[in-house]
Parts: structure tokens; C-alpha cells; sequence
């Protein structure tokens, strides 16, 4: 685990972003270009679904002007999106197998 001192915490925040699925290249890339745009700077990757942030308290007088939230925790699908997803999925197929069970019995 990573340890500041009081004077690295001075005048920062922090986050951390957590992602459903793998946050790799193109997609990391992008997730560190959207929060570069509120003033976030990359502090460590944990893994591939967690990636700590850290940005100067003063940049929050500008976060009304923000086209993403600058404090959002979650980056690309929720789980519960993904959740719902397979769960439509998975009754679509159970739909159809019934359908057809029904048709040609």
C-alpha cells in the first residue's frame, strides 16, 4: 500500500477509478485523456480495474464547466448495466427456446 506524508497530501485529492472490465491501451489512454481534462493526474495503476488519481484542490472552482463528472468513480459500463445485459440475454434465449418448443411440439 502506498503511504504519503502529510505534505504530499497538502492541497490534493484523490480517487480512485474502477471499471467493470479491463481498462488496457486505447481505453486507458482514453480514461487518463477525460480525466486529464478536469485536472486529475495519473498516480498509479493498480490493475487493470483500478487506476488512482490525484488533482489540486484549487481545480474545483472549474468543475462546473465539465462535460464529465470530475468525481465519477466508475469508467465505461456499470456492473449493474452488465448485469441487465445478461439477464435480458439470457431470458431472450429462454424465450426462444420456449417459442420454438411450443411451435414444433
Amino acid at each position: 500500500m502506498t503511504t504519503y506524508s502529510k505534505d504530499d497530501l497538502t492541497g490534493w485529492e484523490f480517487k480512485i477509478v474502477r471499471s467493470s472490465a479491463k481498462i488496457r491501451g486505447e481505453k486507458f489512454q482514453q480514461l487518463c485523456q477525460e480525466e486529464a481534462e478536469n485536472g486529475w493526474e495519473l498516480v498509479k495503476k493498480f490493475d487493470d480495474y483500478r487506476v488512482r488519481f490525484k488533482r489540486p484542490v484549487e481545480r474545483r472552482q472549474q468543475d462546473g464547466y465539465s462535460e464529465i463528472d470530475p468525481y465519477r468513480t466508475q469508467f465505461g459500463a456499470s456492473e449493474a448495466k452488465i448485469v441487465v445485459l445478461v439477464l435480458g440475454i439470457t431470458f431472450a434465449f429462454v424465450a426462444i427456446i420456449a417459442f420454438l418448443a411450443i411451435a414444433f411440439s
